[in-house]
């Protein structure tokens, strides 16, 4: 298959950025990136244009380098809350994916940011805090704080039992605190002299 140099104008993806002089099918050149105004061939004339396109392409990069900085860093301070119904186990009814937080992201705080930017292991499907890494630009990247919270009502809280009496006589409490002291027996009454039964008279003496 015949070959071909072309210097690319734009970006084309799986090919290169604007500026950069690249090889590719006669064909494919001929019939799209031609026509397109995607390159243009190889000649002197333009490779004359070659060090303007290059200039080009230089400041665009950094102005695009400092817009997704100043991105970043407004993004870092956010959470981005999101409220779903969840099981009695926390679990979420579905996910929540890197579309939906782009999504909830554009309507929160009004920031536009490709879906395909966010990256995700796997979709969030637990409730509390996670973290999202975003790749806005090959060279800033930053971490956008997400906060899932159930909207299912709190369960009652169930009043607290009364404390129940302790039982006895002994747990009694009398002001201050202090057990009741119990009263005092009664002291023994001394016992009567036991009385002596009755005798007999003394015998009188007989007048002599």
């Amino acid at each position: 298959m015949a070959k071909t140099e072309v210097i690319l104008v734009k970006n084309v993806v799986g090919l290169g950025g604007e500026a950069d002089q690249v090889k590719v099918a006669a064909g494919y050149a001929r019939n799209f990136l031609l026509p397109q105004g995607l390159a243009i061939a190889v000649t002197g004339a333009n490779k004359r244009r070659l060090e303007v396109l290059r200039q080009r392409r230089a400041e665009r990069e950094a102005h695009e380098i400092n817009t997704m900085t100043e991105l970043a860093r407004s993004l870092g301070k956010l959470t981005l809350v999101f409220k779903a119904r969840t099981g009695e186990d926390g679990k979420l009814f579905g996910s929540i994916t890197a579309g939906a937080i782009a999504d909830e992201l554009k309507t929160q705080y009004e920031a536009a940011v490709d879906r395909r930017k966010f990256h995700l292991d796997h979709p969030i499907k637990s409730l509390g805090d996670h973290e999202v890494e975003l790749r806005l630009h090959p060279q800033v990247h930053v971490t956008l704080k997400v906060k899932v919270e159930s909207t299912n009502p709190p369960p009652p809280v169930p009043a607290p039992a009364p404390e129940a009496a302790p039982a006895g006589k002994d747990a009694k409490a009398v002001k201050g605190g202090r057990p009741e002291a119990k009263p005092a027996k009664a002291e023994a009454k001394p016992a009567k002299p036991e009385a002596k039964p009755p005798g007999k008279p003394p015998a009188k003496h007989a007048k002599a």
